[in-house]
């Protein structure tokens, strides 16, 4: 039976203890090591400081997921809440042969213990392991392109389980490729993504092919793999890759891939320019400050993290997670690197110079 719609009821976000009196204690599941997961897990945090549930001094940049999550079970104030510091499960590095000991040990940790509220999933391993457990405790699916796609969630609307939320971007990507093919209208555009069923839902494969149907261009990709290796073989296969269609194709889709990072993103950047190829950014403008051309503007990351913390705070104050909006629409505002534009010859046209809420040199 579908829960109580959340239009029926309203729940507050102040802080406040369990009805026993002890805390929430919050789990950790993050899927592998990736750059988007402690940037998340960090806004997520910073939401909950601003509604005043936890209090945290500076985080060092760097951290990864674990040593993020440890710092938060040693340093986070509190009198409402805990990070509980043995309560992180990873399966390596987005490795499918350990999923399954991993699943195990999270529900042999809620059967014996019941020591565990609520769980923050990071990613779309993790969301759909929890998933498929039946979401034992509440779930926050965090940073994962298509909650609906992967089949996390039923639909934008419903969770499909009580204890699961996910925050849901319809036709997001789909957007995003239109905007590119309006601005430049390319016959052939290159993806890059690892071809696997996660692989194609992290770089949304299924949007572009619609959309390719739909305004009737051509798809040229090439696979990267990405999971069960290290990180450093990720970024060579995801180069390697971006070298090879660069020469193939009129416009770039620079997808989410593992192998991308905030360090490798620059080189990625410079291969597509040196192609004279435009390119557009999945993730964001934080690419298009590296080098990309153009993509949507970032929404400012702490609103992203007030709604997982908002989410969060209804939670412990009596809400069903199937029973809030799942929904969250990035603003229609475009980010713009000139000194790539000048450097490819693309000559944006006035009316987008004029639209670009954030432009780069």
């Amino acid at each position: 039976m579908q829960a109580t719609p959340a239009s029926a009821r309203v729940f507050p976000t102040t802080p406040q203890r369990r009805p026993d009196g002890h805390k929430w204690r919050i789990g950790y599941f993050e899927s592998g090591d990736y750059t988007e997961y402690p940037r998340t897990l960090r806004v997520i945090v910073a939401g909950l400081q601003q509604l005043g549930w936890v209090k945290v001094a500076d985080m060092p940049d760097g951290l990864s997921g674990h040593q993020m999550w440890q710092f938060l079970a040693d340093h986070a104030k509190s009198d409402t809440l805990e990070f509980v510091a043995d309560a992180w499960w990873q399966p390596g590095n987005f490795e499918a042969s350990k999923r399954p000991a991993v699943r195990q040990a999270i529900t042999d940790r809620l059967r014996t213990k019941h020591d565990i509220d609520l769980i923050i999933a990071m990613g779309t391993l993790a969301g759909q392991d929890m998933a498929a457990l039946g979401a034992p405790v509440p779930t926050i699916v965090a940073s994962t392109s298509d909650a609906v796609g992967a089949r996390i969630v039923k639909s934008v609307q419903d969770s499909g389980l009580d204890n699961l939320h996910a925050r849901v971007q319809p036709e997001r990507y789909q957007r995003q490729v239109r905007l590119f093919h309006d601005i430049v209208p390319f016959k052939t555009l290159g993806i890059v993504y690892e071809d696997s069923p996660e692989g194609r839902t992290y770089s949304a494969v299924d949007a572009v092919e619609q959309v390719a149907k739909e305004q009737q261009f051509k798809v040229v990709s090439c696979d990267a793999r990405a999971n069960g290796i290290e990180l450093k073989a990720a970024t060579e296969n995801v180069l390697n890759c971006y070298r090879q269609i660069a020469g193939k194709a009129d416009a770039i889709y620079v997808t989410v891939h593992r192998g991308i990072t905030p360090d490798s993103v620059g080189e990625v950047a410079r291969i597509v320019r040196d192609a004279k190829v435009p390119s557009f950014s999945m993730l964001g403008s934080d690419e298009v400050r590296k080098g990309v051309l153009m993509s949507l503007a970032q929404a400012d990351y702490s609103y992203v993290g007030l709604f997982y913390a908002e989410t969060m705070a209804r939670i412990f104050n009596g809400a069903l997670p199937r029973q809030l909006n799942q929904v969250w629409i990035d603003p229609a505002k475009i980010a713009l690197n000139l000194q790539t534009a000048r450097t490819i010859g693309f000559d944006p046209p006035v009316d987008i110079l004029l639209a670009a809420d954030e432009v780069y040199e």
